[in-house]
């Protein structure tokens, strides 16, 4: 069978540490709304590349209630050689608590494709996972940590388990914020997915600037990737080094 060529991104999903977002209180119902609207350089998911290098744009949006329930959405371009999907849309639920002073968050995430043409010998790209999330803050350092399961991830490459740790550190310098994150992904099917199992870390500077004249808050964000692939192991060797060491900068505008 051919090998699956459009496996090349390790699917995608919500950035490595997006910014919180404003919150707007609707009314007396108990829920707020959290929009933003995100322009990058590139997209990467796991420390893979899902624009093939190339910038993105994305929104994304979500619904909280006082209970700790919630719902969202998130959007972007990507671009998979070999295959047609140009649009990642992925939509989320979950439930947030605090326990023993540890901030959890279970829930569940789909990552969508619309428009997305499944050519012969090819398989579907869309694909959920499982997660829990957990938080803790020690003074100006947030710890987290998390979990997430597919019972078939994307490309039907099988289960798909991912462990993720980092921090957020708020230097009092200038206001930046300095985060680290390592993960780890497990793939049942490597040869269908297109990569060994493999690890990435990322560093990022932040900072939010307050824009008057626009009445919002835009977070700027630099940070440096890369991952334990090789690029003859990435995406089934292609010479498109989506899987490599990067610096990537964002802007997020948050309403």
């Amino acid at each position: 069978m051919r090998k699956l060529v459009l496996a090349l991104s390790a699917a995608a999903g919500l950035a490595l540490a997006a910014p919180a977002s404003a919150q707007i209180t609707l009314g007396e119902t108990g829920l707020t709304l959290a929009p933003t609207a995100t322009i990058a350089s590139d997209y990467l998911f796991r420390g893979i590349s899902q624009t093939r290098s190339r910038p993105a744009w994305q929104g994304a949006f979500e619904l909280t209630h006082i209970s700790g329930v919630y719902i969202g959405g998130f959007i972007t371009n990507v671009r998979f050689a070999g295959t047609d999907a140009r649009q990642e849309l992925d939509t989320f639920g979950g439930f947030r608590f605090t326990l023993a002073g540890v901030n959890l968050d279970v829930g569940v995430l789909a990552y969508l494709y619309p428009g997305y043409s499944r050519a012969p010998g090819t398989y579907e790209l869309d694909f959920y996972e499982g997660y829990l999330k957990a938080a803790y803050e020690i003074g100006p350092v947030n710890l987290l940590g998390s979990v997430f399961v597919s019972p078939n991830y994307f490309g039907r490459s099988g289960t798909g388990v991912y462990l993720e740790g980092g921090a957020d550190w708020k230097t009092g310098i200038w206001d930046v914020t300095l985060g680290g994150r390592v993960g780890y992904q497990w793939i049942e099917r490597n040869p269908r997915f297109g990569t060994p199992d493999y690890a990435w870390w990322g560093i990022t500077l932040s900072r939010d600037f307050v824009i008057p004249v626009l009445g919002n808050t835009v977070t700027a964000s630099v940070g440096y990737y890369d991952t334990s692939i090789s690029r003859g192991d990435c995406i089934f060797g292609t010479s498109q080094d989506i899987c490599g060491a990067r610096a990537m900068g964002s802007l997020t505008f948050k309403f």
